[in-house]
């Protein structure tokens, strides 16, 4: 069956849409070598390339099940784009979370929220955040984070999989102009779609494609939330990772954005590396295995998460 057939029966009703309950270093390099293809010019806000990637996210939510809320998949917002000191500012630029959610199936429990979250956008021909001394030269931003929107993919995923065991709603969203300032992050915490109060935990996933030998994943806000220093830790090593986890150290990615509203964090990378806000961040350098099992630490921690009961509630930790 050709893909226009079957997006029409599924459009139609007559066949339903299945989520593949395991993520796949296939599926994990193929969305990343979309992401950071030479047509999507390093994914900036405001053009063409960035519509393309929206259209992308919202086809693959569509496809694993995801559910928009009734403004639809896309939240638009004008981005004011950075500049170098001295230059003229530039005219604002349109762009969108792309956000969609998995309804919890306690009466209760439904009305609070996991929010998973990556940005999709990056530096485009690079600008005053590039650490090259190349100009007009395309960041591909394989890592960043490109690799952080596959794990948003394949976790949503695989989560509409196991849709029968979440007591709470799960809320997916692909941040927008995060390279300019947090600006998607901050949108939404100023526009929330459902009440803030009600998002319980926010888990960030920016540059997690470059697990090293020693499996480090790094994480800041663990002690945001109920037992979570020790929580984070024990499923890691439990999972054959080495988790340096923080109680603290929120960071400086989206999920500092909830952080901010009073809202427990995670902010979840595998490290930084020379190739970092440059063009020659790309697909080489991804450990596809060591992103599958990140994938598997955090799709774990918000399935015991989102299907326990267990009271969740904000620690500062300033």
């Amino acid at each position: 069956m050709n893909k226009f057939l079957f997006a029409l029966l599924v459009t139609a009703g007559w066949l339903s849409v299945f989520a593949q309950d395991e993520v796949t270093e296939k599926e994990i390099e193929s969305h990343i070598k979309f992401l950071t293809l030479e047509k999507n010019g390093g994914r900036y806000p405001g053009t063409k390339a960035n519509k393309r990637v929206v259209k992308y996210i919202i086809k693959d939510f569509k496809s694993s099940g995801i559910q928009a809320f009734e403004t639809g998949y896309k939240q638009p917002f004008e981005a004011k784009l950075r500049v170098a000191e001295g230059e003229p500012e530039k005219p604002l630029a349109s762009t969108c979370n792309v956000i969609g959610f998995i309804e919890g199936n306690d009466p209760e429990l439904k009305n609070e929220y996991i929010v998973l979250g990556a940005h999709y956008d990056h530096l485009g021909l690079g600008g005053p955040s590039s650490k090259s001394d190349k100009k007009n030269a395309i960041h591909f931003g394989a890592d960043d984070n490109a690799s952080g929107t596959a794990a948003l993919l394949e976790i949503s995923e695989k989560l509409a999989a196991h849709k029968d065991e979440l007591k709470r709603s799960v809320i997916f969203i692909a941040f927008g102009a995060e390279e300019q300032g947090l600006l998607g992050s901050k949108y939404f915490t100023e526009h929330p779609l459902v009440p803030l109060e009600n998002i319980k935990l926010m888990i960030n996933m920016d540059m997690v494609g470059r697990l090293n030998d020693k499996k480090q994943v790094y994480m800041g806000g663990a002690g945001t939330f109920p037992g979570g220093v020790d929580f984070m830790k024990d499923l890691g090593v439990s999972l054959g990772l080495n988790p340096g986890v923080h109680a603290g150290s929120v960071g400086g990615s989206d999920h500092v954005s909830f952080y901010k509203k009073g809202i427990s964090v995670l902010g979840m990378h595998t490290g930084g590396h020379p190739q970092y806000h440059t063009p020659e961040d790309t697909l080489e350098f991804i450990n596809l295995p060591g992103e599958k099992m990140v994938c598997e630490y955090i799709f774990q921690t918000i399935l015991k998460k989102a299907s326990s009961a267990e009271e969740l509630y904000f620690i500062n930790q300033d």
